[in-house]
């Protein structure tokens, strides 16, 4: 049997609620409507944790977050958890990354065969928060609300300069994919970090939004007093005090958002445009998935880091060879990635359970089956102890020891503005979905271990910064001496294998 070739596009703080079945209409996003057209559509698909490091080590394992430890932006993501890299390489396919995994610890590979950049963001435990000093903010590296306020165009910045690169390396990795005299099965990550703030663009994407009706956040804008604990956390992490965003500063952040969003598309269809004239693109499965989404100042909420929709709901597309497009409203989690693509290349799905807490996608996409309830949790900057959140048919539950329950019906509650928490006629949902939550999560215990994490690394952080320090950002290596022609090549054997096609 041909096993089928993996693309993944990962994009970074896309707000799944922009892709209710593919890009909504007003996204300038071509490449990735087109590929929506031939695709498996999850319209209601969920991070495991809704921040970058916690949400992709659990997108890479299947696990949540208080299996893999990873509980935010710098806990180390340990070398024995199994990633779909792992189950792939162990099944034979050649495995790489190109972009953003923000792995931390000094395994900077998961699985994969090689990396074709480093990391944008540190590997170290840098970031770590400090739940021993609830309210404190560690201005250095915590968010803040100069990303609206600094919205706008720039030809280059730091994330454009990382993103170009991404692109062209896995450019040139699936031109050597499609040179290669062998018949192994590949699986290409491919990683960006737009639409990620800060909300700045290039001239050409920023122009296509000028009369964008989409500029305004949806839903109402409630007073700071009026807003659940969690959610005036944030504000406070963010140090909203410190700025006055007016209506204009919001329209244009949004603006500075979409077009990003098209940035990436363009950058995505060079992508699919070498797949196909490589001819590749038949034998290959594509999968985009964002690690979270990006609040843009609904409820005057920005970036991410809470279970409202904007936050938590990511696009997932999936077009494979056997399945017919199709959209799935039930919803599903970033977790069932893995499983589902080692069900896709053959691996034997029951010898993955115990590594996993995602489901198999394929009974979905074929009609067969439905997934359980979606869990969802978060441990890092902003919370003072963990929260948990499950979204189960209609009804999403917020979970957490310090704070009231937030109970959400999203269908007839779409932008999560009435609690329903305390209201009597929803007392027995409520109940029902916090057994199943408690049956699941012991609350104080995962406290517990978060609290353990953090002064772990609270010690090991600043002795390794003392005296010599060894980084362990990832280094690409290139050897110079094997590529383009050396003396120790044949000239015409190298000048007939880097060509494709061959003998036309």
């Amino acid at each position: 049997m041909t096993r089928p070739n993996i693309l993944i596009l990962m994009v970074d703080q896309l707000n799944g609620t922009l892709f209710p079945d593919g890009p909504a209409d007003f996204l300038h996003a071509p490449h990735l409507k087109a590929l929506a057209k031939r695709s498996v559509r999850f319209a209601n698909t969920y991070t495991a944790s809704p921040l970058c490091a916690p949400a992709r080590a659990s997108f890479m394992s299947g696990q949540l977050p208080s299996r893999t430890r990873v509980y935010d932006n710098a806990a180390e993501f340990a070398s024995d958890i199994p990633t779909y890299a792992h189950h792939l390489r162990r099944a034979g396919y050649h495995t790489a990354l190109s972009g953003k995994m923000h792995f931390v610890g000094p395994d900077q590979l998961h699985g994969f065969e090689e990396r074709l950049t480093t990391d944008i963001y540190p590997a170290d435990f840098g970031w770590t928060p400090d739940y021993t000093k609830p309210g404190e903010r560690i201005d250095w590296w915590y968010h803040n609300l100069g990303s609206v306020t600094g919205a706008g165009v720039a030809e280059i910045t730091n994330q454009m300069e990382y993103d170009d690169e991404v692109a062209y390396h896995a450019s040139a990795k699936l031109y050597d994919l499609s040179r290669r005299k062998d018949e192994q099965p590949w699986c290409l990550t491919v990683s960006f970090t737009h639409p990620h703030d800060p909300y700045v663009a290039r001239r050409k994407y920023w122009d296509l939004y000028e009369d964008c009706t989409e500029l305004d956040p949806p839903g109402n804008n409630p007073a700071f007093e009026d807003l659940d604990p969690h959610s005036k956390r944030l504000l406070e992490a963010c140090d909203f005090r410190a700025f006055d965003i007016s209506p204009d500063e919001v329209r244009r952040a949004r603006q500075g958002y979409f077009a990003n969003i098209s940035y990436v598309d363009d950058k995505i269809g060079e992508l699919l445009d070498v797949l196909d004239r490589t001819r590749m693109a038949d034998d290959t499965i594509v999968l985009f998935v964002s690690d979270h989404g990006d609040m843009l100042g609904e409820k005057g909420l920005w970036f991410k880091m809470c279970f409202f929709e904007g936050s938590a709901r990511v696009p997932l597309m999936i077009a494979a060879p056997d399945w017919q497009p199709l959209q799935i409203t039930q919803p599903v989690s970033t977790l069932d990635v893995t499983p589902t693509l080692a069900g896709l290349a053959g691996i034997d799905i029951a010898s993955l359970a115990r590594w996993t807490d995602g489901e198999d996608l394929a009974p979905l996409a074929t009609g067969r089956d439905a997934r359980p309830a979606v869990p969802m949790e978060y441990a890092a900057e902003g919370s003072i102890a963990p929260l948990i959140g499950l979204r189960d048919g209609r009804f999403k539950l917020t979970l957490c020891d310090v704070d009231p329950p937030l109970l959400f019906d999203l269908k007839a509650d779409p932008h999560e503005e009435t609690n329903l928490a305390d209201r009597p006629e929803h007392a027995e949902t409520l109940a029902r979905l916090t057994s199943t939550m408690l049956a699941r999560w012991n609350l104080p215990q995962f406290d517990e271990a978060v609290r353990e994490s953090q002064a772990r690394r609270w010690v090991v952080y600043p002795a390794l910064r003392n005296g010599a320090y060894f980084p362990w950002d990832y280094q690409p290596l290139q050897k110079a001496s094997e590529r383009y022609m050396r003396n120790h090549m044949d000239l015409n054997v190298l000048e007939e294998n880097k060509r494709f096609p061959r003998g036309e």
